[in-house]
């Protein structure tokens, strides 16, 4: 199986898409970050002291997607046309999971910048309650789907 960021002197090389079709493309990826029950409280009682946790979290994986080019050294720059953010509150465990649905009709997919979004909020989450809970655990960061593109759909 050919690598298709190494050129033919296997160096590193940013995949020419210029003569790709534009299509659809659809990427959810999510992750789970768990945290102590007192995290979970202030989070959901909205009393963390760097103020509302889960809404900015939104906002942060919503940025980490639209800059994953900046970050991912061969990632496209792409013109996103939809992101969706879900945040599912896990009392049993206790933290949450972080579900992005990302989308672009283009000719590249954006399964990197669905997950990059997730892995900023979830981020974002770790940061904010960090003064209440360091022993915060960050885990199955994962792409759920993608559609569109010559390699046809996934669906975990």
């Amino acid at each position: 199986m050919n690598l298709t960021h190494l050129d033919e002197n296997n160096k590193p090389k940013m995949v020419d898409v210029s003569d790709k079709e534009e299509s659809t493309r659809v990427a959810i990826a999510s992750g789970i970050i768990e945290v102590t029950p007192e995290a979970y409280k202030a989070v959901v009682e909205n009393i963390a002291k760097k103020g509302p946790v889960l809404q900015t979290a939104v906002i942060a994986a919503i940025q980490g997607a639209k800059e994953t080019s900046r970050l991912i050294p061969m990632c496209h720059p792409l013109m996103l046309t939809s992101i969706k953010t879900d945040i599912e509150e896990i009392a049993d465990l206790p933290g949450f999971k972080l579900t992005l649905r990302v989308k672009l009709k283009g000719r590249t997919g954006v399964e990197m910048e669905a997950l990059m979004g997730v892995s900023v909020g979830l981020l974002t989450i770790y940061d904010m309650l960090k003064a209440i809970d360091k022993g915060m655990v960050i885990r199955n960061i994962q792409l759920e789907e993608k559609t569109g593109g010559v390699s046809g759909a996934f669906r975990r």
